[in-house]
């Protein structure tokens, strides 16, 4: 520890006593006093440093509205329509409608992408074929190098999403509302689920990872009362195909809930997106 001397401009201030054991040196308490100061100043060190993480989970909003400018003139299915959350910013949603609409569906993506990114695209523009009108929305998203850990931080922000894309649909007549989500999407849908929110009348949670924080090796749907559908590849993610037999195990006892694998599909259901949807749909017209 670097010393100077008492009473100068650049003299140390204690934290334990607030700097009367550095008005002389041979006081006993400055020798016990400078250890207490370093144990203080490592702690403030560490609190400053967890109260500056959640700046690092912001959303980038850049990037967001590069997407949006992006996909929007290029939407041929549906159309654009941003909600807006309680800091102001505007978020970018596509609607899709269904000739004779049995349920409003909240489609939920994955990682660092968009609403209308392949297979959520694909979801959202097929869905509606089946009676299912879609509201796809932009989730947050962090810099493009951002770790997957990173985004638990932007959870409170995804259920926020969450709830004004339910409340946009209910607005347009939806009695019913079925949640279907993907990979991170399925993480955001989660911190969304967990508390039963009474609009919800089912979940189809695609690709299931386990929690950001790695302590668990899957995401139970224990507690979660609505009909749950947990739908991943046999060539999927290694994390996610562990998780599997847990997350089965989770849905026992739960009424219409149930598991289902799509052979030869990975992570992303390239080459099966019919394999996928028709899964979806199966599940949500085995509702009562």
């Amino acid at each position: 520890m670097t010393e100077h001397a008492p009473g100068s401009a650049r003299a140390p201030r204690c934290l334990y006593c607030d700097g009367a054991c550095l008005k002389k040196r041979t006081n006993p308490d400055f020798a016990a006093h400078s250890s207490w100061n370093d144990v203080l100043r490592a702690l403030l060190t560490s609190l400053l440093l967890l109260v500056s993480l959640p700046a690092f989970a912001e959303p980038d909003y850049a990037r967001e509205q590069r997407w949006a400018d992006e996909i929007t003139p290029a939407i041929v299915v549906g159309d654009p329509m941003y909600l807006t959350q309680k800091n102001g910013h505007k978020f970018l949603g596509i609607y899709t409608e269904a000739a004779k609409p049995k349920m409003g569906v909240v489609v939920v993506h994955g990682l660092g992408i968009n609403p209308d990114w392949g297979m959520i695209g694909t979801l959202r523009q097929r869905l509606p074929d089946f009676g299912y009108a879609t509201l796809s929305i932009q989730m947050p998203v962090l810099a493009a190098n951002a770790r997957a850990e990173a985004y638990a931080g932007t959870f409170p922000d995804a259920v926020e999403r969450i709830e004004l894309a339910v409340a946009a649909l209910k607005a347009k007549g939806y009695q019913r509302i079925a949640l279907v989500s993907h990979s991170m999407g399925s993480r955001m849908a989660y911190a969304y689920m967990k508390h039963n929110p009474a609009a919800i009348t089912a979940w189809a949670a695609l690709g299931m990872p386990p929690a950001p924080d790695g302590r668990d090796a899957a995401l139970l749907y224990i507690g979660i009362e609505a009909p749950v559908l947990d739908l991943y590849g046999s060539k999927d993610l290694p994390q996610v195909i562990a998780g599997a037999p847990l997350r089965r195990a989770s849905l026992q006892g739960k009424a219409a809930s149930k598991q289902v694998v799509i052979a030869g599909s990975d992570h992303f259901y390239a080459g099966h997106e019919e394999d996928m949807v028709k899964a979806v749909v199966d599940f949500l017209d085995g509702l009562k």
